[in-house]
């Protein structure tokens, strides 16, 4: 649920409705050394897309949110999306992306439901658990010509800390919805809308690709190439940027290996309230 027109008056929330971003991908990823600004590795097949598409006429821009997990292995979990449609000017996202660090620490909204789990996880966590990104923890805010790319220090925060690696280790149990939201804090920026989801299912860390940042990136598993026109074919740009350990694996959002999912794909974001912090 998100906050609804008349929100700052009656704090009413409403179902969160169509996504302002369309899913583009998924990386389970880990390095020798804490991961961040993927975007700006010209070998990330992310990168080389966006490039591709400009030097084709196109005019992409794609959000990335990189949650750094704190451990000695330096796992990320990277969801990618993309806007179909030029940011309106004056818009909220049109503040975001043109405003202060200041201003988007005090913005970016992130939305948990732990969909299935241990009931010691879910405890810790809650059934929903909201919070301000940019007020909890560290986040470093990437910018290219065609991209934003959030890099969120998970670490940086020892309660955020803990919960994580209670959560790590039954993460391949885990089922969590995660929805990344630009909050509304005045009238005129009401209802809000959630800019993508993404859901992570029974994560195996066997299966994190190994990221290279400064060469060309090897991965453990093979990957499909990415078309040039991915842009205009969301299946098939998501199913080729896709990382799922197995490939034979089912790709429901109940079984997919981390996935952006459409609006029909999160159980509970839209029934169940909980005030904001």
């Amino acid at each position: 649920m998100v906050r609804g027109p008349d929100y700052l008056s009656n704090k009413v929330k409403i179902p969160g409705g169509e996504y302002l971003l369309k899913p583009l991908g998924f990386d389970w990823i880990k390095g020798s050394t804490k991961i961040s600004e993927v975007l700006n590795n010209q070998n990330h097949r992310v990168r080389k897309a966006v490039d591709d598409e400009v030097v084709a006429g196109g005019r992409p821009f794609v959000w990335a949110f990189n949650l750094q997990i704190p451990c000695k292995d330096n796992y990320s979990a990277i969801a990618y999306f993309f806007s179909p449609d030029s940011v309106e000017e004056g818009s909220l996202m049109d503040k975001f992306l043109k405003g202060d660090d200041s201003f988007r620490n005090s913005r970016l909204k992130l939305i948990a439901n732990i969909v299935k789990g241990p009931w010691i996880v879910r405890t810790a966590v809650g059934e929903q658990a909201i919070c301000i990104l940019g007020r909890a923890l560290t986040c470093k805010y990437v910018f290219g010509a065609n991209f934003i790319e959030v890099d969120v220090d998970i670490g940086s925060s020892m309660v955020a800390n803990a919960i994580v690696h209670l959560a790590f280790g039954s993460v391949t149990t885990l089922t969590v919805d995660l929805a990344f939201l630009i909050e509304s804090q005045t009238e005129l920026e009401l209802p809000e809308r959630i800019l993508g989801a993404v859901r992570f299912s029974e994560l195996n860390p066997a299966s994190a690709a190994l990221y290279e940042p400064q060469s060309e990136e090897s991965f453990e598993t093979p990957q499909s190439p990415l078309p040039l026109r991915l842009w205009k074919s969301i299946g098939q740009g998501f199913s080729n940027l896709l990382h799922t350990g197995n490939q034979d694996s089912p790709t429901s959002p109940e079984a997919v290996n981390g996935s952006p999912v459409g609006e029909d794909g999160i159980e509970n974001m839209n029934n169940t309230t909980r005030n904001d912090p």
